[in-house]
Parts: C-alpha cells; sequence; structure tokens
C-alpha cells in the first residue's frame, strides 16, 4: 500500500459525530455473527464507551470473536489496563498499543472497526462521550466535539480488514521472519487491487512501509487542484512539503481554506501562528474553529477529492503515528462533506494579515519560539524527516 490503489464499488455513508457514529457501529456490532475488530486511540471512561464496551462483550458472550486494541498512552496507562482486564474477562480479545514505549515513540492514532469482514468504520472518533474534553481536562463541551468517519460496505473492506488483522498480529508474539512474511503477504494484496478501476482508497501512515502515504495522497491532491481546497485539522504543524503545496495551490488561483481547531493546548497553537504570515501572505485563508473541540482530519479538494481519517496535519501524524485514513473519489460525497466544512468555516473566525500584524512583538517572539522548539524536537524523533 505505498501508494493511492482506488477500488470501486464501495458504499461509503459519511457519519457526523459521535451521534451518527455510535448507532451505527453499535448496531453493526449487535449483528456480528463471526468477528470483530476495533482499534482506537482512546477508550475512555464515560457512559458512552461504557455502552461500546458492554456491546463488545455481549458480542463475545455470543461466540463472535472480538479483538479490541486500545493506545496504551491514549488511555491511560492505568485505564488502559484495567479495561484490557475487564475485556478479557468477558471474552474480549485486548491488546495495548506499545505500553511503556517498548517499541519506540509512535502511538496507534488509527480509529478502525471492522465486522464480519463486511463493514468498516474509519474516520476521527475516539470512543468517547462527544460532550467531554478529550485533553485529560474533562471538561464538558458547550457543543458536541465536531468529527466524521465513515462506513464502508463493498470490496475495500477487504483491505481495511487485512490491515486490522496485520495489526493484532503484530502486537503479539510474532518472530522476526513471521514479521516479514507479513509485510510480504500485505504488499501482495495491495498489488492485486490496483487493477481495479477508482472510487475509494485506504490509507495507512505506519514507520515500515507507509512512512509517507497519506502525506502524499495530500501532495498529490494539491499538486492538481484547480479549484478548490478545504482542510480541517485540529492541529496544524505540517513539515515544508506540506506547507509549500498549499502555497502552490493558492499560488495558481486555487481557493485554499485552513479550518484550524484552537483553544486546546497553549504551545501547539503557539506553533500553528508561527506560520500563518507566509501562509496568509500567498493567499491562504486560515479560519479558527472555536466553537466547541474541533477534532475532524477531513478535505475536500475540487469538486470529487476527499478524505477522512485520524491524520492530522502535523509532525506527529504525518511522521510518527500510526494513523488510517480513506480518500474518496465521488462528487456526491465530496458535496456532502463541504457542506459541513462550509459550516464550519461559518461558525469560524477568519483570521487576517492585519490580525496577526497587531500581534504585540513577544507574542510573535513566542510563537516563533514555539516553531523552533517544535521543529528541533520533531527533527530529533523523525531522526531528520520533519
Amino acid at each position: 500500500m505505498s501508494r493511492l490503489d482506488f477500488i470501486e464499488g464501495n458504499d461509503v455513508q459519511l457519519l457526523h459525530g459521535g451521534t451518527d457514529y455510535f448507532p451505527a457501529l453499535m448496531t453493526a456490532v449487535n449483528e456480528a455473527q463471526h468477528e470483530i475488530y476495533l482499534e482506537t486511540y482512546i477508550f475512555s471512561a464515560d457512559s458512552v464507551a461504557d455502552e461500546v464496551a458492554a456491546t463488545l462483550m455481549q458480542a463475545a458472550a455470543r461466540g463472535v470473536v472480538v479483538r479490541v486494541v486500545i493506545d496504551w498512552l491514549g488511555s491511560g496507562r492505568q485505564a488502559a489496563q484495567a479495561l484490557a482486564q475487564e475485556l478479557v474477562a468477558a471474552g474480549v480479545d485486548c491488546r495495548c498499543f506499545n505500553p511503556w514505549f517498548h517499541r519506540g515513540l509512535a502511538r496507534t492514532h488509527r480509529k478502525i472497526a471492522v465486522i464480519d469482514q463486511q463493514i468498516a468504520f474509519v474516520g476521527g472518533l475516539n470512543i468517547n462521550d462527544d460532550l467531554i474534553a478529550d485533553d485529560g481536562s474533562r471538561q464538558v463541551l458547550h457543543f458536541p466535539r465536531w468529527d466524521f468517519a465513515v462506513r464502508l460496505t463493498g470490496p475495500l473492506v477487504a483491505q481495511i480488514h487485512l490491515e486490522a488483522q496485520a495489526q493484532w498480529r503484530k502486537l503479539g508474539r510474532l518472530k522476526l521472519l513471521t514479521r516479514f512474511a507479513l509485510m510480504r503477504h500485505l504488499q501482495t494484496d495491495a498489488k492485486t487491487a490496483r487493477t481495479q478501476m477508482t472510487a475509494a482508497a485506504f490509507l495507512v501512515r505506519d514507520n515500515l512501509r507507509n512512512r509517507a502515504t497519506i502525506q502524499k495522497a495530500y501532495l498529490q491532491a494539491l499538486g492538481v487542484a484547480r479549484q478548490r481546497a478545504v482542510l480541517a485539522t485540529p492541529y496544524f504543524a505540517p513539515g515544508r512539503k506540506f506547507r509549500r503545496a498549499l502555497i502552490s495551490a493558492a499560488s495558481r488561483g486555487v481557493d485554499v481554506c485552513l479550518l484550524i481547531g484552537v483553544g486546546q493546548f497553549a504551545l501547539q497553537d503557539a506553533v500553528t501562528h508561527s506560520f500563518y504570515p507566509k501562509l496568509l501572505q500567498a493567499g491562504v485563508r486560515i479560519i479558527e474553529y472555536r466553537k466547541t473541540q474541533l477534532h475532524a482530519k477531513v478535505a475536500v479538494i475540487d469538486a470529487d477529492w476527499a478524505t477522512v481519517g485520524s491524520s492530522n496535519c502535523d509532525g506527529l501524524s504525518l511522521f510518527v503515528n500510526h494513523e488510517a485514513n480513506v480518500v474518496i473519489r465521488d462528487a456526491g460525497f465530496a458535496s456532502r462533506l463541504l457542506t459541513h466544512l462550509e459550516q464550519g468555516m461559518a461558525d469560524g473566525v477568519e483570521i487576517f494579515s492585519q490580525d496577526e500584524d497587531r500581534h504585540p512583538w513577544y507574542k510573535r517572539a513566542w510563537y516563533g519560539t514555539a516553531y523552533l522548539v517544535y521543529r528541533a524536537v520533531m527533527r530529533i524523533v523523525t531522526w531528520g524527516g520533519y
């Protein structure tokens, strides 16, 4: 899966927030007959997460094979261990991703579910309550978290299942030769998929086979954009290539708009602000979403290219963590997602060059310093890849 491999014939439904996502997910789990894979960064301890956990345990009690991967850091060390024990006691197989950083710094930031190899879910939603902040503060949000996922049926599900299955196996005790054999198996399946026509593609980012897959998909789409590019991300701090692609598209007359979440982490906001002057000068529009917590990682480019997934436009997602996105080539789907993005833009606050010029010198110095620190850390973490 080293390049964009589109497969036709899929039914892709856009799910907006937990109101759409959790009922669809739990319906699929309740109807499962054979097998469930679920992978998430955060599996919280709240009423929504408890309901999902109960549904998974009920499926296991029916004899369904249920395999859950939760990130050890994202879910919290003690909470992850307690949840794993509870699930295992109820017959659910559960593994924590990279406990104590035994396998490096990477986290699994993917949000994937595959049921009976027939239905798949991919997106940005963790297993947590939309109305509770996910930054550890437990703050109650005034409006539900703004996020998206997709529900898929069709031939692409086989590829998503293969990746979910491979992640599960890699977290077990595999010998080195077995790991290499698994990688070759994944590459062979991806090559078979390339013979089919386009509609949707499943992309993963890891630190072996697919180090830059998701970024390349964005760069390719921006490189051929002709009319409009709208990207939404809660954290914006990409590398130079990504920023140049945005600027290049704007310089060609493309209406480039960034919808960025702010207000959650002061350092992240400062790093993001350090990019504003050059982007604004180049004609890139920047809108800050302040209505509630923006957690969506989505984009629409021109009339028929859209992506929904877990990858932020920052160094951790593009260069370190395991991520999963779906790219959809369909005008109807792109239009539906764009309608939501336009509403998000209407709910946001647009930033102009004169707004940045009015910042006092010490704020601009803070933004620049934050970027230098972030860049230094990311270059160390990515061995110079950022």
